[in-house]
Formats: structure tokens, C-alpha cells, sequence
């Protein structure tokens, strides 16, 4: 499994942008492998907000972020980025990257099936 260490996030006004980074850890690369951007709020389930699938450039988003958050993969496949434009009061989380060695398009996998995660990076939105 590739190890992954996020970077980004923080405190941003409703309305304002922040952007979250995976890298892949240890000279290793995301070829083959999926991402996905998973968030969790307290007292909420865990949440798919977008993902990369490994052979597939097309990304997937959840119907909340459509528009709004934009992922990206370097062309090294060292790093996946994740643009959150026009946050709002509903997207305060804790968000994670998380990749596997998946070869199908990445939404249909659940969480449990990614078997790396990155350490989670805070988001808050607040005036």
C-alpha cells in the first residue's frame, strides 16, 4: 500500500476556498491506485466527497461538492489535490485521502476498501 501524508485545510469564512493535498509517501507513486477524499463530521456518517479512479481521468464527485470542489492528480501521480471553492456552513469536517490498489471506477467502492489513509486534515468554515 502507497502511505499518504495530507497536507492543508484550516479555517476559511463561508464563501472562501481552501485546498487539502495527498502525496504519496516514500518515493511511491498512485499509479494503479485510486484516491478518494472522504470527510467526517461529528455526529454524521463518513462521507465520499470525490475520487480519482486509477485507469478512468474522469472524477467523481458527490452531489454536495458538484461545482464546487475540483480533484486533481499530477502528472507524476505523486499528489492529489483537492479545491474547495464556495464553502459553506455544511462543510466543516475532518477530511481524509485514502487510496488502494482498485482498478474499478472508484465511486463503487465503500471506505472499508481503501486501506490507506492519510492522517485527516480539519476544514471549518465559520465567520
Amino acid at each position: 500500500q502507497v502511505p499518504v501524508v495530507q497536507s492543508g485545510g484550516g479555517l476559511v469564512q463561508p464563501g472562501g476556498s481552501l485546498s487539502l493535498s495527498c502525496a504519496a509517501a516514500s518515493g511511491a507513486t498512485f499509479y494503479d491506485h485510486a484516491i478518494a477524499w472522504f470527510r467526517h463530521a461529528p455526529g454524521k456518517e463518513r462521507e465520499r466527497v470525490s475520487c480519482l479512479s486509477s485507469h478512468v481521468d474522469t472524477p467523481y464527485y458527490a452531489d454536495f461538492v458538484k461545482g464546487r470542489f475540483t480533484i486533481s492528480r499530477d502528472g507524476a501521480k505523486k499528489t492529489v489535490s483537492l479545491q474547495m471553492y464556495n464553502l459553506t456552513p455544511e462543510d466543516p469536517a475532518i477530511y481524509y485521502c485514502a487510496t488502494d490498489r482498485l482498478d474499478q471506477t472508484c465511486s463503487v467502492y465503500g471506505a472499508y476498501e481503501f486501506g490507506s489513509w492519510g492522517q485527516g486534515a480539519q476544514v471549518t468554515v465559520a465567520s
